[in-house]
């Protein structure tokens, strides 16, 4: 079998366009969503139009449920909420939280049992702007002890935007595709940190199963990411432009969005 998994895309339509057309030249038999689809200062609509038109397997994230609330927990899911239809918001609030492929391949956005918690990485308390970013890889007992007693072989998550992946001491893989719409952010939760992958090339894996065992490939996607810069800047997000435009973090959320 040969999969794809994409994640948080995060209303970029372009990236999410250039990384869909990148995933049909590697001809794979299913493609997966991983969540955190529309919430961004970008193209909410306009994403989630081409993916319910597509019809991918798909888990919603700790974004899909703060959109659909009553308060949207921050600016990037208020832009969102304001712009969906409301047959968009019925296909959201429909995604499972996670979702069992095949029988060994069992998805999440976060954890098992959080969107919200790391998988591959753990937040530190060291965090100091222009050096310490506050997040580390996590450790081998850490990813085994998030990973509960899943029995799948493979397991996806998403959330963390870094693509990674870690193999268990009993042979179970958990990969991270990384983002397709945003290589870099800051966070205040737990501690302050900052995520950055360093370039803007839209990010996904393919994944190639046989006799148990899976190879994964982490893909690069060059897009139009000055394009979803300007529409960030234009959207009053100059946060999200810098990480568009790097893939490095350079004005906070805290420093472009009215508290």
């Amino acid at each position: 079998m040969r999969l794809a998994a994409i994640s948080d895309i995060h209303g970029n339509l372009p990236a999410l366009e250039a990384v869909l057309a990148d995933i049909a030249r590697a001809g794979v038999d299913l493609t997966l969503n991983l969540g955190d689809i529309v919430s961004g200062p970008l193209w909410p609509s306009e994403t989630a139009q081409l993916l319910m038109a597509l019809d991918l397997p798909t888990i919603r994230g700790n974004h899909e449920r703060q959109v659909l609330a009553t308060a949207p927990h921050g600016a990037s899911d208020a832009f969102a909420a304001a712009r969906l239809t409301q047959a968009q918001r019925a296909w959201l609030a429909a995604l499972p939280a996670t979702r069992l492929v095949g029988g060994d391949v069992f998805c999440c956005h976060g954890t098992p049992s959080s969107d919200l918690h790391y998988f591959l990485e753990t937040v530190t308390p060291d965090f100091v702007r222009g050096g310490a970013p506050g997040i580390r890889a996590a450790s081998s007992a850490e990813v085994a002890a998030r990973a509960l007693d899943v029995p799948q072989r493979l397991i996806l998550c998403g959330h963390t935007h870094v693509p990674r992946d870690a193999l268990l001491a009993d042979g179970r893989l958990v990969v991270n595709p990384g983002s397709v719409g945003l290589q870099a952010y800051d966070d205040t939760h737990p501690n302050p940190h900052v995520v950055e992958n360093g370039t803007p090339h839209a990010r996904y894996a393919l994944l190639t199963g046989a006799a148990g065992q899976w190879q994964v490939e982490h893909r690069c996607v060059p897009y139009d990411a000055d394009a979803a810069a300007r529409r960030a800047e234009a959207n009053g997000r100059g946060d999200w432009a810098d990480a568009l435009r790097s893939g490095r973090v350079g004005r906070f959320e805290s420093e472009v969005v009215a508290a």
